[in-house]
């Protein structure tokens, strides 16, 4: 038995690589309209391009799913709030929120300056709850909703 998505919709933060990405691939492959997140920054957070969303979406695209690409910053809610206002806009509902996006700062907690650990819970744990609530209220509206919250072993590790 396959597990469908037909009709749902999905926003995936960080999905423009990696893990990200991979998740958007298969909610799309299993039905879903899928929103792909991405700043578009460098893993460390820097810069910011399009680029890696629109290829996403491309491949989502050419598979015959349907997919929008957006550059939303999760650590600020007015971005997130559009992001979400994006997909019900375009599709009428938001049936799953895959909370992926983050960056890195290659050093442990001893070495990392407060300025960086700050950037990290700002992305990693403020962005997350940031998009949750954005979707929380539409998702009991509806009756329906599915909150997934990616992590790394970096907490293992400090």
């Amino acid at each position: 038995m396959t597990i469908r998505y037909d009709d749902q919709v999905a926003i995936v933060t960080g999905s423009g690589n990696g893990l990200g990405r991979s998740h958007a691939l298969a909610l799309a492959a299993r039905g879903a309209k899928v929103v792909v997140n991405d700043l578009g920054g460098s893993v460390s957070g820097d810069g910011g391009s399009s680029d890696a969303a629109m290829e996403t979406v491309a491949m989502i695209e050419a598979a015959g799913g349907e997919a929008i690409a957006n550059g939303a910053n999760v650590a600020k809610m007015d971005e997130v709030e559009a992001m979400v206002a994006q997909a019900v806009a375009k599709w009428g509902r938001v049936d799953i929120l895959v909370n992926n996006a983050g960056i890195l700062r290659d050093k442990s907690f001893v070495k990392m300056g407060m300025d960086d650990f700050k950037l990290v819970v700002d992305v990693h744990l403020m962005g997350s709850a940031n998009c949750s609530k954005a979707v929380w209220a539409l998702m009991r509206e509806q009756g329906y909703g599915r909150i997934v919250m990616t992590t790394s072993s970096s907490g293992m590790y400090g």
